[in-house]
């Protein structure tokens, strides 16, 4: 597995976080330089000049006397136990709407440095992909694509799904297929004439071949924070909770070992499968909390993860049950 290459490396090498991954690796974990500019995505000479400020910052001396414990040392641990390609760790743990502001804001900055052009993204919805738009700043991209992985809502607030798509695209200058469905819909049949007869066959075919998947997770409970819950009726929530789910993907509600529950809603819903998503070259996710880790943990163990944005307190949970 390889990390997703950056548009333009140079503008992450004074940041104190990349000099200390690479302190850490040539120190502590004893790879060569050229195996660290491989890891990095940079060069050779890159590599010797950041473990050269390191040293003169003095911030080797700190990491190789003291067990990382930082957002650094917890990125390499989940790197190494869960076999992710990246993972991107942000400071503390803050409550449900400070945790999606700051895993939405490094998601955002994430999806500025590696989109390419040609690349058919596809993206949920929720407020920790809704709050990367803050720090979504890319280039300008020649024939990008962005897909809208699942359906919308009839009555919204500040969380517009659809809204998230497009403004996602426009500050790209790509494509945008939206999802222009209801979330969830009354019966399979439904469901299978919108997508057969109502022009939505074209973006599932675009969803099975995607370059970048780009979604979040929630914890599913009867004091969760999950959106979910808001949408549906009270029997099924009980229901669902009764099935064993412990979080929504793409409103696929999962249980613990990342298998859908059995229940009606799973084939109600307006969403791209999480087979198609797991196909995808590259999977994000991007989700926070302590609360959530078994909804990360469900949610890597269906679609598969190369890239993990989470916090810190998530990251411990993650490496405690590693």
């Amino acid at each position: 597995m390889a990390r997703l290459d950056r548009t333009n490396p140079n503008i992450l090498l004074d940041t104190r976080s990349l000099r200390l991954r690479a302190a850490w690796l040539y120190y502590n974990r004893g790879l060569t330089q050229k195996d660290i500019a491989e890891n990095l995505g940079i060069s050779r000479a890159t590599v010797i000049r950041m473990l050269d400020e390191a040293v003169k910052r003095a911030e080797v001396q700190i990491w190789i006397n003291e067990t990382p414990e930082d957002c650094t040392g917890l990125a390499l641990r989940l790197e190494e136990k869960l076999g992710l390609d990246e993972a991107i760790v942000v400071p503390g743990e803050g409550d449900v709407d400070e945790t999606a502001r700051d895993v939405g804001a490094a998601l955002g900055t994430f999806l500025s440095e590696v989109i390419r052009d040609g690349n058919v993204v596809g993206v949920g919805w929720g407020r920790t992909l809704s709050a990367s738009l803050q720090t979504f700043r890319p280039p300008r991209m020649e024939n990008a694509k962005i897909v809208s992985l699942l359906g919308g809502l009839v009555e919204t607030s500040t969380l517009n799904p659809v809204d998230y798509s497009w403004r996602l695209a426009s500050a790209l200058g790509a494509d945008c297929m939206l999802m222009l469905a209801p979330l969830i819909v009354d019966s399979e049949e439904t469901k299978a004439r919108l997508i057969e007869r109502c022009g939505l066959d074209r973006l599932f075919a675009t969803a099975e071949m995607l370059d970048i998947a780009v979604v979040s997770c929630g914890d599913f409970s009867a004091h969760g924070s999950s959106l979910s819950p808001g949408f549906l009726l009270p029997e099924d929530l009980k229901a669902l909770l009764a099935a064993g789910t412990v979080c929504d993907t793409l409103c696929h509600f999962l249980d613990a070992a990342g298998n859908s529950v059995d229940h009606p809603l799973n084939r109600r819903v307006m969403s791209v499968g999480l087979s198609a998503v797991a196909k995808a070259r590259h999977v994000v996710i991007a989700s926070g909390g302590r609360k959530r880790v078994a909804a990360i943990r469900a949610t890597m163990a269906r679609t598969g993860c190369h890239t993990l944005i989470t916090d810190e307190a998530a990251a411990r949970g993650l490496l405690d049950i590693a």
